[in-house]
Formats: C-alpha cells, sequence, structure tokens
C-alpha cells in the first residue's frame, strides 16, 4: 500500500509540473480566453500569484513557474521520503 501511495505521489508530482509547463507554453500562442487555457490557469494561477507577489517578473521574463515547479518536487521528494520511513 505504501508503494503504490509512493508511486501515486510521483505520478501527481510529474503531472503537475507538466502542467505548469503546458500553462507556460500556452501563454506564448493562445488567447487568455480559449477554454482550455482557462481551465489551466484556473489550476496553475492561484499557486503561482503568492510566489509573483514575492518575486516580480525581471524585465520581461517571469521566474515564479519555475519556483512553483521547484517547490512541487521539493514538496513532492518530502512526501515520498515521509512515505518511505513507513516501510
Amino acid at each position: 500500500m505504501i508503494l503504490f501511495l509512493i508511486r501515486l505521489v510521483d505520478i501527481v508530482t510529474r503531472l503537475f509540473i507538466l502542467l505548469i509547463f503546458v500553462h507556460v507554453i500556452l501563454a506564448y500562442f493562445m488567447s487568455p480566453f480559449h477554454p482550455i487555457r482557462m481551465r489551466i490557469d484556473r489550476i496553475v494561477e492561484p499557486l503561482l500569484a503568492p510566489i509573483r507577489r514575492v518575486i516580480p517578473s525581471v524585465g520581461m521574463f517571469d521566474f515564479s513557474p519555475l519556483v512553483l515547479i521547484l517547490g512541487v518536487q521539493i514538496l513532492g521528494m518530502l512526501v515520498n521520503v515521509l512515505l518511505s520511513s513507513l516501510l
């Protein structure tokens, strides 16, 4: 059961990181009012907004997705370490 949870956390972490990448790519090519982009924005933007308040954009570069990806990876690793300690 613990191994299943570890694998599930790993899959969810990877999918969320992929979703962040898709969010960044679509921001360059798709209208903000497109239904697909609006759905992805509803998931990702609430997590990016607090990061943007702490780390503002530098020129035209927004580093908040990178910080969010690192945070998701660290959180996923911490949860997996905690779950592994239960084995």
